[in-house]
């Protein structure tokens, strides 16, 4: 009878033949984790963030989020230092607690990527759409949203991730190069917006600092917390690392760093430059600077911006094709899954199905309702991999560890209690959601074991009549 609980042995995760081509260092994983962390946080949550909660002192719940998600990074940085293969928190899982939780920390973890990753082409659309405007070009309403919304379907959206489906099937290498430019890009529209804002900021935009008081600081933080998911996704691409035990600790914790300190900044100049409840719009960076006068610099920022939240769409993207490609290889999704194209090393049947289910959920679903179903699902994955560490740290003490988190078992029970929390702050709809999502995961896997041991108990039957 199967195992439901059986564990991946640890000798054979280190020592398998990988398939997966080693072409990413320390400086681009730190683009890769920027690439996924600042996109839509800081474009959009700055501003409606300030407006509505928190007022200025908005930079208080960005550290206070910073600081939740330091907790998850240094466990991030143990583990996947420590097991550096694809896959993430799905075969950290697998190595510490069994098979059956390993696959549906899998099914979470396809549900955040995809599911953000849809969200995210959402916002791409409406900056994509705003700019063909200022050119007094116009895509019809029917064909820039869903049909819940009144339309056929969002095609910007539906594109986008279609286009980066396609930069992603022709390999790391050919990728990597795409994303570590469009990271760039980002990170001078961010700094020309620092640069020019900062000497428009009247001191008094910040009197009250804290109009709403802790109360809206911590509000502040549960919205802008899903600024800072992302810095994960570079935990799933630790068999592409050419040096994984000294670069994935880097890439992790300086990407969340520097992206905490971006936001912090960003949130002074920007509630400096106009009072806070004048912010409550998707364009908060452009807005202040058209409201002093610097329109050039706005349309730059605008146009800058589509390039930021295409580099997340292509993070989360590749995310999933690991996630899947990890599963398949372990013989819990079906093989076309792991297969690798001879010339571009890349899944490429993998990351086309991701693609075209990306696609579909931007061009044809409201997310509104189901946005907050990536939050429960990273907090989730969060907790697991603080427990891995726990695991780890008393079943393979001696085992070789690039980066060794602080204050264990501490800060990974601290990290847990704290991703509690939050989760029951969720509504109640988003739990239901999320067990629905749940059970059909658990249905898919029960199934599709139960064909694999058919097989398997078929070929051994072969085997026998042909020694026969």
């Amino acid at each position: 009878m199967m195992n439901l609980l059986q564990k991946k042995p640890l000798t054979h995760l280190l020592s398998r033949k990988k398939t997966l081509q080693k072409t990413l260092g320390a400086y681009d994983l730190i683009l890769l984790g920027i690439g996924a962390i600042v996109g839509i946080g800081i474009l959009v949550l700055t501003g409606v963030a300030a407006a509505n909660d928190a007022g200025p002192s908005i930079i208080f719940s960005f550290m206070i989020a910073a600081l939740v998600c330091g907790f998850v990074a240094f466990c991030y940085a143990e583990i996947a230092s420590t097991l550096p293969v694809s896959g993430g928190v799905y075969t950290y899982a697998y190595v510490t607690i069994g098979e059956v939780v390993a696959y549906l920390m899998g099914w979470t973890q396809l549900l955040i990527y995809v599911l953000s990753a849809a969200a995210v082409a959402n916002g791409w659309s409406a900056y994509f759409r705003s700019l063909l405007e200022g050119f007094q070009l116009h895509i019809p309403e029917r064909l820039s949203a869903v049909p819940q919304q009144g339309g056929m379907v969002n095609l910007p959206a539906v594109c986008i991730i279609l286009l980066m489906t396609w930069v992603l099937s022709k390999g790391v290498q050919e990728s990597k190069k795409v994303n570590n430019t469009m990271v760039a890009i980002k990170l001078f529209v961010i700094l020309l917006f620092i640069i020019v804002g900062i000497f428009y900021v009247q001191p008094e935009n910040w009197d009250p600092f804290m109009p709403f008081g802790w109360k809206g600081v911590l509000e502040g933080t549960a919205t802008v917390f899903f600024a800072f998911l992302g810095f994960d996704a570079v935990a799933t691409a630790a068999e592409e690392v050419k040096k994984p035990q000294r670069d994935l600790p880097i890439g992790i914790i300086v990407s969340l760093g520097v992206c905490t300190l971006l936001y912090v900044i960003v949130c002074l100049v920007l509630t400096g430059m106009v009072p806070y409840h004048l912010l409550n719009v998707s364009d908060a960076m452009a807005f202040a600077l058209h409201a002093v006068g610097q329109n050039v610099a706005a349309g730059i920022i605008s146009a800058g911006a589509i390039a930021g939240i295409t580099t997340v769409i292509f993070v989360y993207l590749y995310a999933t094709v690991r996630v899947l490609f990890s599963m398949s290889r372990d013989h819990l999704l079906p093989k076309p899954f792991s297969v690798v194209h001879p010339h571009s090393q890349a899944p490429v049947f993998s990351t086309w199905i991701a693609g075209f289910t990306g696609a579909a959920i931007a061009g044809f679903v409201d997310l509104r309702a189901l946005s907050n179903l990536i939050n429960i699902g990273a907090l989730l994955t969060f907790m697991m991999v603080a427990l891995s560490v726990i695991v780890l740290r008393k079943t393979h003490p001696d085992l070789q560890r690039g980066f060794k988190a602080p204050l264990v078992p501490y800060l990974p029970i601290l990290t847990i209690v704290c991703s509690i929390f939050l989760m029951t702050r969720l509504a109640l709809e988003t739990w239901l959601y999320f067990c629905i999502w749940m059970m059909i995961g658990l249905s898919i896997y029960f199934i599709y074991r139960m064909k694999r041991q058919k097989d398997l108990y078929q070929e051994q039957i072969n085997m026998m009549k042909k020694a026969n």
